[in-house]
């Protein structure tokens, strides 16, 4: 059982099909469906079943998928050891769209100008499907925001906070001033979908004077957010830091909010899958933080008061 072979399988669970995998690795399909058997031949056991024109993982397949990303994790990651210590080879990255948006497009363009030999690879998503992405070895470090039960992070992971991000609420302009979530005066809430560790935040805030949204409208950016609360369909969560990107801020009015404290933005990544490309990335958010401390303390990201 090579690496090689285990790239395949990987390859053909996540593209769905023979087709995109061997497209995915420039084989040709022929080479992927062999390498597929050869792998099953030595395994003595059915990796796939046909559904139809779909693959389906078989038990034995659902056992081996985990086995095959942390074998090939740690082969990369040993591959990085033997070089020399420079950063280089690819760097996959997971990053909330805030961040993505507000803090990394001059700093990735550092970071790439002083180690050229990476290749960064950057995704966005919420919180908590960037900790599932880790989770599962699709990407080596993540940008989130602190989760409101920090403790999913204990189990494998290690992470330092690199920004401080503070939350304020957006209205149509004109809105009363918010001192609670009783002053809010619409009761659709605009923000990301289930997962967005600020929607978390925001939804706990009103639960705390026993009020929730009547309606949240789900979207995918903060340009389509705040086009919405310009135009008066409801209320919004965001960083103070994304406003200044923004189209429309003169349509709309921004509340900071008493009792919903400052949320960390932490770099996380799997215990024990450390490189010289990540720890250059990491050492460079330090630098660049906004943070005066970096100390890793995500269980004060919210007190709200009554």
């Amino acid at each position: 059982m090579d690496l090689a072979a285990l790239n395949i399988f990987r390859a053909v669970v996540r593209e769905n099909g023979v087709t995109r995998a061997a497209a995915k690795l420039n084989r040709v399909q022929s080479n992927v469906t062999t390498r597929i058997k050869q792998l099953e031949e030595q395994l003595g056991t059915d990796l796939f079943i046909r559904d139809g024109r779909r693959l389906v993982l078989t038990p034995a397949g659902e056992t081996l998928l985990p086995y095959a990303e942390r074998l090939l994790a740690l082969a990369d990651e040993a591959r990085h050891a033997v070089r020399e210590n420079l950063p280089n080879g690819r760097l996959r990255l997971g990053t909330m769209e805030s961040v993505a948006a507000s803090r990394l497009p001059a700093l990735l363009a550092r970071y790439h100008q002083r180690w050229p030999d990476v290749a960064l690879e950057l995704e966005t998503g919420t919180t908590a499907r960037l900790i599932e992405r880790l989770r599962d070895f699709e990407v080596d470090a993540a940008l989130v925001a602190t989760p409101r039960d920090p403790a999913v992070l204990r189990d494998v992971f290690d992470f330092v906070p690199v920004f401080r991000e503070e939350l304020v609420m957006l209205t149509p302009r004109g809105h009363p001033p918010i001192r609670n979530a009783r002053d809010v005066a619409l009761s659709t809430l605009v923000a990301f979908e289930r997962g967005c560790a600020y929607r978390s935040y925001i939804e706990k805030w009103y639960q705390a004077y026993d009020l929730r949204p009547a309606r949240v409208l789900e979207l995918g950016s903060y340009h389509a957010m705040v086009a919405c609360v310009a135009a008066g369909a409801g209320v919004a969560i965001a960083p103070r830091s994304v406003l200044g990107l923004q189209q429309n801020v003169d349509d709309i009015a921004v509340h900071p909010l008493s009792g919903l404290a400052a949320i960390d933005t932490l770099l996380v990544w799997r215990r024990g899958h450390f490189s010289a490309a990540l720890n250059a990335l990491r050492d460079q958010l330090l630098d660049e933080s906004n943070l005066t401390a970096h100390s890793a303390q995500p269980d004060s990201a919210m007190q709200p008061t009554a």
